[in-house]
């Protein structure tokens, strides 16, 4: 059943679902996967398409935000997976303490880490290994969105509003969706324009844990918050702040997504 909806979801729903709403956009998250894509042993690439098949990564990446739409509430379960918040101006010692407290449940990091086990384990089904590399391709580009690492007290921006060129909007929603679009670039454009780094560099980016690159993004995200107040108009300036972090978020996104499956498919 569970592979059957997967197959109609991708097949039938995914072309025409609007691309508001998503954490990314549709066009970031499919950055994210394409960036991971180029940069994938033989091995992981040879592994990912056995599960599934002609299917890119880039084109499966938003499917954990298109079954929020799912009116059988099979997938509710799945809705904090996106985020994990945190108090503000986190220092890395208060950041490894919530960390810790929810190194298993319903959250970001716990199941970052879950999938990648059920992905290592021989015993699970295709169908459930699917599941969860198709999320995993997908959180990992949340992630690296720095408000799904954001403040509880206002959820992660979604209570802050603000203008967003002349139009009503809030600050996660900006950095959902806005800042990327704003860009004017389709998905294997920006990815082109992104993936340029040394050999050296992607090493160096790759580096680190899951807990590393979840940190990175929260500092990020205290930057975001001490630049955005309430009712503020954002447009051209705001862009010019904050395009250079976009960018080296989604590169480190696809680039840490790689070295995730690579390790996961030696």
């Amino acid at each position: 059943m569970l592979k059957k909806l997967y197959h109609v979801l991708l097949g039938v729903i995914l072309p025409l679902i609007p691309m508001s709403g998503f954490a990314w956009g549709v066009t970031g998250h499919r950055v994210v996967a394409e960036i991971a894509s180029r940069h994938l042993t033989p091995q992981a690439r040879k592994a990912i398409y056995a599960l599934l098949g002609p299917q890119s990564m880039a084109m499966v990446a938003n499917w954990p935000d298109f079954i929020k739409s799912d009116t059988t509430h099979q997938y509710d379960h799945t809705s904090p997976w996106h985020y994990l918040d945190f108090p503000p101006n986190c220092t890395r010692q208060q950041f490894d303490e919530v960390i810790k407290a929810h190194a298993t449940g319903e959250n970001l990091y716990a199941q970052t880490n879950a999938l990648v086990k059920k992905l290592k384990d021989p015993s699970i089904s295709k169908a459930d290994k699917v599941f969860a590399l198709t999320f995993l391709i997908h959180m990992i580009g949340d992630m690296h969105q720095p408000l799904h690492a954001g403040r509880d007290e206002d959820q992660g921006g979604n209570k802050i509003q603000v203008m967003w060129f002349d139009k009503p909007t809030n600050l996660h929603r900006v950095w959902d969706e806005h800042l990327v679009e704003f860009q004017q670039l389709s998905y294997t454009e920006y990815t082109q324009a992104l993936d340029t780094a040394s050999a050296t560099t992607v090493r160096k980016l790759q580096s680190g844990s899951v807990a590393d690159w979840m940190f990175e993004s929260n500092q990020l995200s205290a930057k975001v918050y001490s630049l955005t107040h309430a009712n503020d108009k954002l447009s051209y300036r705001y862009n010019f702040w904050f395009a250079g972090d976009l960018n080296s978020q989604l590169l480190k996104g696809g680039l840490r997504l790689a070295a995730l499956l690579n390790g996961i498919y030696k």
